[in-house]
This record gives structure tokens, sequence and C-alpha cells, in this order.
């Protein structure tokens, strides 16, 4: 899985985001520590550094914690947006994802556990 699309909740907008465990695979290798920085590119052109980790016993649930509320603050993200990781090139040595955001459209209502947004 080298891409994921994700409807934003009420964690990822204020704390961190969690990542697909499928999309572990899409990661760079750990190599044996929890955490790593991961680059990605967003539409203007800019890169944003988020720290990457995961847990260091049981299931090892990727999520990006530092630098992903400043994209999120940046990009003005409310529950209900959408957010998309793909990976830019996978053959090259270095990692980079491209990382779009989706506002939710004026009008549009999406539905969360029951409650309405937009």
């Amino acid at each position: 899985m080298a891409e994921f699309t994700k409807l934003l909740t009420n964690t990822d907008v204020q704390k961190r985001l969690s990542l697909p465990t499928k999309f572990f695979k899409s990661l760079p290798s750990f190599n044996g520590s929890h955490a790593q920085d991961l680059h990605a590119v967003d539409e203007s052109g800019f890169v944003w550094t988020f720290k990457c980790s995961t847990r260091k016993k049981g299931h090892p649930k990727p999520v990006l914690s530092k630098g992903w509320l400043a994209f999120v603050r940046n990009k003005k993200l409310k529950v209900g947006d959408t957010i998309k990781f793909s990976v830019l090139d996978p053959t090259a040595a270095a990692l980079f994802y491209r990382v779009q955001a989706e506002k939710v459209q004026a009008g549009k209502e999406v539905k969360i556990f029951g409650a309405i947004f937009g």
C-alpha cells in the first residue's frame, strides 16, 4: 500500500495522525528505533517534516506527531476533511511522500459516528 486516504477525526486534528497499519510497509525501515522523521511535499512544493513513531511494545500502529499539528493549522484542517499520503518515488534511496489535504466543500455535510460536520 503506497498510498492512503483518510477522513480526519477529532484526534487527527487535535493530537496526532494515526496512519493505517497497511501503510507501515510504505515507510522506511525504523532500524530498531520506534521513531523517525518522515518528509512530505505538499501541493505548493513545501517540504513538511513529521515525526513518525510506533509503539515500543505490542501492535506497531504508526502515528505522525511532531510537525503534524503545524500542518493542520497551516491548512486550516477540520474534522471531516480528507488527507492523502502517497510515496513519490518508491525506488529512491530516501523516501519522500506527497501529502494532500482536501477541505469539506461548503454546504456539504460529513457524518462521523452520528455527528455532522461541514
